[in-house]
């Protein structure tokens, strides 16, 4: 038994070192696009997915424009708790770290960028409308003295951040390396990844040496859930799904038992309300929206000669531009966008919707209404004296129909029926 121990336990020690090295692995996460809740959730559940598989450091590649305050704000709480490395890497070349993405690679334990990539444009923007002059210093203050907290506690350069928040100044990836914005340029994860092996960092639980050495790189993707979610926050997208919502309700109304446009017209504006919770709305151009959409309505109905339809879509417009209160350009509606929805919704109100209008105001065809105006052949004399009513028999609409007449009609004169009376017309000479 004890020969077996002496030849086991070597084997168990291999295999026990090889395991351990095999489980060895950096995540991977992807950042392309604004800073928002779901990108926030999407790294934060990173984060804590790393410190339970004990990754040996996380990789956010990051390419923003900026976005959410209180999202940012909670990625980097979230990487200041962490117990394993975050290294934030602004690639790939033609990237941005603007804003937020500024200030989130200021405070990852490793920042490095690619080539081609910039970082800077920190000042902070108004995401419910304009501020008075006391305000905006306030806020630019607050995120200037976040800014240089992060770069104090990562040993970055203080003055560069706190410049990039006030002047709202931006640098390339050489210029960052030489002011000491971030640790390292690399031109890709693998060159990043041996740059950094044996690199210090310190993370919530003291000092730790970063191995990068053979360590394999497990990408995570975004849920679908997140995807979708994603895409909803979009300013475009959420312009379209309340336009389409708009639609649906006024079709279930003006057409009560349609069923499907109220379903598609109510889920559409469910989402699209989702989606402007997150962003700066101002609802004097939700206001507008809603008024383009009665002068079109209003159009088909009163004859304005096309004023209506004019201030309906200039109402449409001013609403679309006016909707989204940011001058960030990412939180603003794309004119792309707005011109052909504006002329879309014009065109559909004046032609679609007026059609099927017009056609209700059509003469029937069916039923008593139907026979009015009909014409047809006296099957026998319709005879009597003036201002008398006279009965006799016509062929109308490919029936044989009692009648009577207030002239005298004869037999195989043409006939226009004038009035229905129950199972009898009346009818007068063909001019």
């Amino acid at each position: 038994m004890k020969k077996f121990f002496i030849l086991i336990l070597p084997l168990l020690f291999i295999y026990y070192t090889y395991s351990n090295g095999e489980d060895r692995h950096a995540i991977v996460l992807k950042v392309d696009g604004v800073i928002n809740p779901v990108s926030a959730e999407y790294i934060i559940n990173g984060i804590k997915e790393a410190s339970a598989a004990n990754a040996e450091i996380l990789i956010i590649q990051l390419d923003t424009p900026g976005g959410l305050d209180t999202s940012m704000r909670l990625i980097i709480k979230e990487m200041m708790a962490s117990n394993v490395p975050v290294a934030v890497y602004v690639s790939p070349s033609g990237s941005r770290a603007a804003s937020a993405g500024a200030f989130i690679t200021i405070a990852a334990h490793v920042a490095a960028m690619a080539h081609g990539t910039n970082i800077g444009a920190a000042h902070p923007v108004s995401m419910g409308g304009k501020m008075d002059r006391e305000m905006s210093k306030k806020v630019e203050n607050d995120a200037a003295a976040y800014i240089i907290s992060l770069a104090k506690k990562r040993g970055r350069n203080e003055a560069w951040a706190e410049k990039a928040v006030r002047k709202s100044v931006s640098i390339s990836e050489d210029e960052a390396k030489k002011e000491n914005v971030i640790d390292l340029v690399a031109e890709n994860i693998d060159l990043l990844l041996k740059e950094i092996n044996g690199r210090k960092v310190e993370v919530v639980s003291g000092s730790k040496t970063i191995n990068t050495e053979g360590i394999k790189l497990r990408h995570i993707e975004m849920t679908l859930r997140q995807r979708i979610l994603d895409a909803l926050s979009n300013p475009n997208i959420a312009y379209m799904l309340m336009l389409l919502g708009f639609y649906g309700l006024f079709f279930e109304l003006s057409n009560p038992g349609a069923i499907l446009p109220g379903i598609v017209g109510a889920i559409s504006l469910i989402l699209a309300f989702y989606s402007l919770q997150a962003l700066p709305v101002n609802y004097a151009g939700l206001l507008l929206i809603l008024l383009s959409i009665i002068l079109f309505i209003l159009e088909i109905k009163v004859t304005s000669y096309g004023a209506l339809t004019l201030g309906g879509i200039i109402s449409l417009v001013l609403g679309s531009i006016m909707l989204i209160e940011s001058p960030a350009p990412y939180m603003k509606i794309s004119f792309y966008v707005i011109l052909p929805a504006a002329a879309a919704t014009a065109a559909f109100f004046i032609f679609l919707v007026g059609a099927g209008i017009k056609a209700q105001r059509k003469k029937p065809t069916t039923g008593k209404e139907g026979l009015i105006g009909e014409a047809g052949i006296a099957e026998s004399d319709i005879m009597g004296s003036a201002g008398s009513l006279c009965e006799g028999k016509v062929f109308v609409h490919g029936e044989l129909w009692d009648a009577h007449s207030s002239e005298e009609i004869k037999s195989g004169s043409e006939v226009v029926v004038t009035g229905v009376e129950g199972l009898k017309l009346t009818v007068k000479l063909r001019s």
